[in-house]
């Protein structure tokens, strides 16, 4: 009768294997559905970030060209409009070694900048007027 006791004590005061084992299969499941979503997330916020800050450099651009009065065809480079951009501006795709020559292309005052980095959907839409 006391080894009876004893294996009831045990088996109330802790879970069983199948018990475990079902709660790391919903864990598991529940990872699967999340980390997908996670990644999109991220990718989608890359993009926008790296959109955005491709209109900040066509702003800066046009300022610069406005204020020194530049001709369409003359030619741009990042230390002409530095001082236009209010933060640092790098694609965040790059990662934290990304710089801003390592990251998008600066051309002439009437192109506008390209992004080196994920050049196929990181593009300034065209009806950007600024």
């Amino acid at each position: 009768m006391k080894n009876a006791t004893k294996n009831k004590l045990f088996r109330n005061s802790g879970f069983t294997l199948v018990e475990i084992m079902i709660v790391v299969a919903i864990i598991g499941l529940l990872a699967a559905i999340a980390i997908p979503n996670f990644v999109h997330a991220r990718t989608r916020s890359q993009i926008v970030t790296c959109i955005n800050n491709l209109r900040q450099i066509d702003a800066a651009v046009t300022t610069w060209s406005l204020e020194n009065r530049k001709m369409l065809g003359d030619a741009v480079v990042f230390s002409d409009i530095k001082d236009y951009l209010k933060n640092s501006v790098t694609c965040p795709s790059g990662g934290s070694s990304a710089t801003f020559v390592s990251s998008y292309t600066l051309d002439v005052v009437s192109n506008k900048p390209v992004c080196q980095i994920v050049a196929a959907t990181h593009v300034l839409p065209a009806d950007t007027t600024q």
